[in-house]
């Protein structure tokens, strides 16, 4: 009998629980069930369902049951930053709204007049944008003190959702580091800053590793999906997730987390919380084992898929490329991570805004419009490796690009002929293998990291393209 854990992997458009075994030394996918994602328009905000994705964690779970594939572990992992707010009997307090709202709109400078940019960077690692939760969580103070004053439980979204399945509330060390308000070398909340912008510090619970046990179903869950089962935390990042995926050696290479963001980096042991690393814009996240990943942050597929959903996916991702590829010529690049590019009413309005800013020629046809994008994303991963390099004091020679993005042969090339280094593409469902793989090693199932990573690497195919 196969010994079977799920992952359930919820990204911004879509979340999907895949099944993982072991079979004859490689690690087999299945996935079970697929939904759908996305913010609301709800009293003026952005907002996402979490009523009804934890609906569609269930309906998954019950699909494990109908076909008779009962995971002995699952875990839970979402993109970062987002969290809620519990009262003294567990409710969510406000609105669940998404980190691209614009709430945080002027946080920054009010956090800064508190502690500075530097101050903040020194303590955490963390670089600065401006959704991050630690401007999220004071534009709350700002706008609903009271949620504040009621609140009892502080929680990242993917331990809400491990809270209503098992009862137990559990904050996980990886996700936790993407709120601002870690010490990165101590690797515990930052009492100084929780203090000084007047946070309570008993919201902020003890942090776990992944690979921690978090508990069993609750009897209601267990009666609702068939079955009980050992739920287990992976990194619940899913940038974490997806890290412990790359099938490098060691730190043999620059990775590409590519998805709705890019994220790029290397992985270190320790963090830098340099001036210099701040200046560079580059991020500390916590990772498996205490690895920090050492990261940028780009805007990434966010863009193109903005585009095609602008265009009433009139073209398939295939077709778009396609008519990039015709439009090789087309010269004009923009800084895809600009904030005018984070939630723009018209993705394309917004690129056409910035090329006529910026005096260069304005992209018109589809062909145009998604050249300057894909060159844009490119340009952008070149100055990145540049930045880590030259942080790290190491040349990278390959960029091991996991996730869905990976599939983008285009994008793939030109990141190949513009960063001047080898592109491996692949493993593409890279955060459900990290976070299967985090539930092994938990297990037993896989000694270490290197030996999950060369797991990875003979079960999933890895395509190679050379940088001419």
């Amino acid at each position: 009998m196969n010994k079977y854990y799920l992952a359930i992997d919820i990204g911004a458009s879509s979340g999907r629980h895949i099944l993982g075994s072991l079979q004859d030394g490689k690690l087999v996918l299945e996935e079970i069930y697929r939904f759908k994602n996305g913010v609301e328009e709800k009293n003026g905000h952005l907002c996402w369902n979490y009523e009804n994705l934890f609906a569609e964690i269930k309906n998954g779970l019950r699909k494990c049951a109908e076909i008779g594939k009962i995971p002995v572990t699952m875990g839970i992992d979402t993109w970062g930053v987002d969290f809620v707010l519990l009262d003294q009997a567990d409710k969510i307090l406000g609105d669940t709204i998404a980190y691209r709202d614009s709430r945080t709109d002027g946080i920054d400078e009010a956090v800064e007049a508190i502690l500075s940019a530097g101050e903040l960077y020194q303590k955490t690692g963390i670089q600065k944008q401006i959704f991050n939760t630690i401007y999220q969580l004071y534009a709350v103070k700002k706008e609903h003190p009271e949620y504040l004053e009621q609140a009892e439980t502080f929680l990242m979204v993917p331990d809400y959702f491990h809270f209503l399945l098992t009862g137990k509330k559990m904050n996980e060390y990886t996700n936790a580091s993407t709120t601002g308000m870690l010490h990165a070398k101590r690797k515990e909340w930052d009492a100084e800053i929780i203090e000084k912008l007047g946070f309570k510090k008993a919201l902020f619970g003890t942090l776990y590793p992944p690979k921690t046990v978090v508990g069993t179903f609750a009897d209601a869950i267990k009666e609702e999906v068939g079955f009980d089962c050992t739920v287990v935390l992976p990194a619940t990042h899913d940038t974490g997730s997806a890290v412990l995926s790359v099938p490098m050696k060691g730190s043999d290479s620059i990775y590409i987390s590519s998805g709705t963001w890019s994220l790029m980096g290397v992985e270190q042991t320790e963090p830098n919380c340099s001036e210099e690393s701040r200046m560079q814009n580059i991020t500390n996240e916590g990772g498996i084992d205490y690895r920090f990943r050492y990261l940028k942050n780009i805007m990434g597929l966010w863009i193109i898929q903005s585009i095609k959903k602008e265009y009433k996916d009139r073209y398939s991702f295939n077709d778009l490329e396609q008519a990039a590829r015709e439009c090789q010529d087309f010269a004009s690049v923009v800084d895809v991570n600009d904030n005018c590019f984070l939630a723009p009413k018209s993705m394309i309005g917004a690129i056409q805004e910035y090329c006529r800013e910026k005096g260069g020629p304005v992209p018109e046809t589809v062909g145009e419009i998604m050249q300057c994008a894909y060159q844009s994303l490119a340009n952008c991963y070149k100055e990145a490796a540049a930045s880590i390099e030259s942080m790290t004091g190491r040349t990278y020679d390959k960029i091991r690009i996991v996730g869905g993005g990976c599939q983008d042969d285009y994008l793939n090339l030109l990141t190949a002929r513009t960063t001047g280094k080898t592109v491996c593409a692949g493993p593409v469902e890279a955060t459900a293998i990290g976070n299967i793989m985090a539930q092994m090693l938990g297990d037993g199932a896989v000694a270490s990291i290197d030996e999950a990573r060369a797991c990875v690497a003979e079960s999933f195919a890895i395509k190679t393209i050379e940088n001419k």
